[in-house]
């Protein structure tokens, strides 16, 4: 595999977005910024925002819809590396951001009563609405379990989907729209949930875990992030800790693992003409990376304007 580092000037980036043009729009957590990086490695802030925008998604109308967690703490290895710590006690919220402008709009800080804690991670069906995460705020003491929700991304609603989701992160959808993958981070699950109406998914009873199929339960280290999916209907979900990218068949049964020199890889996107270029995350270390995938990248539901 040969790896091409776009930028290493990024503060814990999440989130890449690839356009048309070749340029990636990310996310920078620890930087509060939506950030455009072109294919040069130059860098463009297109909005300075607070908290920590924590995972994007393009939607219909040319506006980045961007899971803000609130926030995380982070320190320093002696090799200079960065890692969170732990999370802001300030509660989450979800935004949106004009790529043509950087003007920023604020959606929602609550769904079906609940306040949200910690939004992750999104992705938008062929609707224009969105399925996003909220990955729960947890300390030493104290764990709040998570949630999916889904909303439109005019601030019109936002409503619940599957609660009692132990760290869910990652969410994607089967290219028939009729699939919700979700990965969990610190049990290391991926879960599956049948669509039978926009926003509504089909659960299973107990025992089964928030309700949903396990399609992947990994081992040792391999701490889940964020995901995308291949044409071939792969699961792509970045692994933190044992650090790299896993590509997993959508009945489980078939895996592998490209490691990556990091501590967190934390997402995945596909573009270039045939989009089987695979960007990837790696967040220590501030890298925007790049590197052919065995297959297309799924298209998403919009892919946005180019500049």
């Amino acid at each position: 595999m040969t790896l091409q580092v776009i930028t290493d000037r990024l503060r814990f980036p999440e989130g890449p977005i690839a356009l048309s043009d070749g340029s990636v729009v990310v996310v920078e957590i620890e930087g509060g910024a939506l950030t455009r990086v072109r294919p040069n490695g130059d860098l463009e802030v297109i909005s300075q925002l607070e908290g920590g925008p924590n995972g994007a998604a393009l939607g219909p109308d040319g506006w980045v819809v961007i899971a803000n967690s609130g926030g995380w703490l982070y320190t320093s290895e002696a090799n200079g590396w960065r890692r969170p710590t732990g999370q802001s006690d300030v509660p989450g919220w979800i935004e949106r951001v004009s790529l043509a402008t950087g003007e920023s709009q604020r959606l929602y800080d609550a769904s079906g009563g609940m306040r949200l804690q910690s939004p992750n991670d999104l992705v938008f069906d062929a609707l224009g609405n969105f399925y996003v995460t909220d990955h729960g705020k947890r300390d030493g003491r104290t764990l709040g379990l998570g949630a999916i929700h889904y909303g439109a991304p005019d601030g019109s609603f936002l409503r619940p989907v599957v609660t009692g989701l132990i760290t869910p992160n990652g969410v994607g959808l089967s290219a028939d729209g009729k699939t919700l993958f979700v990965a969990e981070t610190v049990t290391r699950r991926i879960l599956s949930y049948p669509i039978v109406a926009p926003g509504e998914v089909s659960l299973l009873p107990w025992p089964a875990p928030a309700g949903g199929h396990l399609v992947a339960g990994l081992p040792d280290r391999n701490f889940l992030d964020s995901m995308a999916l291949d044409a071939e209907g792969h699961i792509c979900v970045a692994s933190f800790n044992a650090c790299g990218i896993l590509r997993i068949s959508p009945d489980g049964a078939a895996r592998r693992f490209t490691p990556l020199d990091d501590y967190y890889a934390t997402n995945i996107a596909f573009g270039g003409p045939d989009r089987r270029t695979a960007f990837v995350t790696l967040s220590s270390t501030g890298r925007l990376v790049s590197f052919e995938w065995p297959c297309p990248g799924q298209p998403l539901a919009f892919e946005g304007p180019a500049s």
